[in-house]
């Protein structure tokens, strides 16, 4: 772990080396994925290399990719973290790595694995290392957009400037995602998956859910659990499904039937992508990298989706990462300082840990500000990430532009404090991290003008992105200046954003 101050220096705990005496870095990683359907780890070899006063993923080698495992419950519906804890066990062997010589790692948690009960009992697996992970809930939004930019679709975007379509159908939801220019700039998530209905080796019914038992009826099937239906039904219900979630992806209007099958906001569908990728579970049927069946709709359904969209018109190209598009391979770590022109209040609101980023869109460069815009753009920042309900502290990236005049302080106070309203409720600290040198600026009105009764932490000189975690240590009594250390998801194709290949 980097989080230990001394001497004014970052260490690294483990092996005391100083970072300020290399120049490269290299670093063992994983990356688990624990979803409602399926679970699956990626290890990985980091190197990092010195880039001014910070340090960037110059290689990621994969070196063990784990066996897939279909997700184990119990009786009572909540993941069974004893098979799961055996299988991550076994795929440590697997790799020939001691948990202990793991130096970082992310955890994502997606479907039912994020349920309380469920997230508290596989935390349990990852407690002795609980400092080295940055763990990730993945709600609809945020699980749609890992998809988007594990898969590559972002980075093709850029690559080939076009418009692309990346949806990946998982066991109970697919989530559509379009790109432009390496953003996602529009989604949508469905009830359709494949393992809305599962069987057992005789063909009962072992599994049914609430969006399964509909499109059972809409294709004249009745379904039970202990049922035996037949291959023709089974057919006409995933031709259903891939009706339903190619209105989704293609029309500008929905039907109430596909409409009250969303988990997040139609979309726009103003014009047709140039390229659509596939990823999630079911694209591994698709593009034939799979053919055996695991008691489920997959391969019917990827036949059927297929159909429709090779009959709509945009080329299908192969993603970068499939099945895996949402394992994270690994946290890289960054370091930075951020300077004397930082505010802090009180002391002792230091260190923080693990705190998501979020980079909202705001407007600050005009003589005035509009602090209802600025609320606005740090809701949809927020929304973006899952990280609406205000249950966890989050970090604000800005960059200023434009004169610190009162007014404008004043409205960007304002604007943010609006915007983070569910998070101060609750007792979380404004913590602002801006690209400037305007933070002890920020920080001292937001206490003495606007009156934050909340902690508040202003550092600057920064430079964040979305995806980022940071860690903020106390502040140096020498310099006045906070460590701060930035772990960012890194992709599996991060390295090859807009390059050709």
């Amino acid at each position: 772990m980097i989080d230990e101050p001394a001497g004014g220096r970052i260490f690294f705990s483990n092996v005391r080396r100083s970072l300020e005496e290399e120049d490269e870095i290299r670093l063992v990683s994983v990356g688990v994925d624990i979803g409602s359907s399926t679970s699956h780890l990626v290890f990985s070899k980091l190197v990092l290399e010195r880039l001014d006063n910070r340090y960037i993923v110059s290689s990621r080698e994969i070196v063990h990719e784990s066996d897939v495992l279909l997700t184990p419950y119990a009786d009572d519906m909540t993941i069974d973290a004893a098979k799961l804890g055996k299988f991550i066990e076994r795929q440590y062997d697997m790799a020939l790595l001691d948990p202990a010589a793991i130096d970082t790692g992310a955890l994502i948690l997606t479907g039912v694995a994020v349920r309380r009960s469920n997230a508290r009992a596989i935390g349990e697996l990852f407690a002795a290392q609980a400092g080295k992970f940055v763990s990730v809930s993945a709600g609809d939004g945020l699980e749609t957009t890992l998809a988007a930019f594990g898969s590559g679709a972002a980075a093709r975007s850029i690559r080939e400037t076009c418009r692309v379509m990346n949806i990946d159908i998982g066991g109970g939801t697919s989530k559509i995602a379009v790109c432009e220019a390496g953003e996602v700039v529009d989604m949508t998530a469905i009830d359709v998956g494949a393992r809305i209905v599962a069987f057992d080796a005789d063909g009962k019914v072992t599994r049914l859910e609430e969006a399964g038992r509909r499109f059972a009826a809409e294709a004249g099937l009745e379904l039970a659990i202990g049922s035996v239906p037949g291959a023709e039904a089974l057919e006409r219900m995933a031709a259903r499904m891939a009706d339903r979630l190619f209105e989704a992806i293609s029309a500008a209007a929905l039907s109430a039937q596909t409409a009250s099958l969303l988990r997040l906001d139609p979309l726009r569908n103003e014009r047709i992508p140039d390229v659509v990728t596939f990823s999630g579970g079911v694209s591994e049927y698709i593009y034939k990298r799979e053919a055996s069946g695991f008691g489920d709709l997959g391969p019917l359904l990827a036949r059927a989706i297929k159909t429709r969209v090779d009959a709509w018109g945009p080329r299908i190209a192969r993603p970068d990462e499939g099945i895996r598009a949402t394992v994270v391979g690994a946290s890289q770590y960054t370091i930075q300082v951020s300077g004397s022109t930082i505010f802090v209040s009180p002391l002792d609101t230091l260190p923080k840990r693990n705190v998501p980023v979020i980079t909202p869109d705001l407007a600050l460069e005009g003589d005035a500000l509009d602090p209802e815009a600025i609320a606005a753009g740090v809701r949809a920042a927020l929304r973006r990430l899952d990280l609406a309900d205000g249950e966890q502290a989050v970090a604000l990236c800005y960059r200023w532009g434009g004169s610190a005049t009162f007014r404008r302080l004043d409205d960007f106070c304002k604007g943010v404090t609006i915007g983070l309203s569910a998070h101060l409720a609750n007792g979380h600290p404004l913590i602002l991290v801006g690209d400037g040198d305007i933070g002890g600026l920020v920080g001292i009105h937001a206490l003495e003008e606007a009156k934050l009764n909340n902690p508040i932490v202003s550092i600057d000189g920064i430079v964040l992105k979305e995806f980022d975690f940071i860690d903020i240590g106390a502040m140096l009594e020498t310099s006045g200046a906070v460590p701060v250390v930035i772990k960012s998801l890194v992709f599996p194709v991060s390295s090859a954003l807009g390059r050709a290949g």
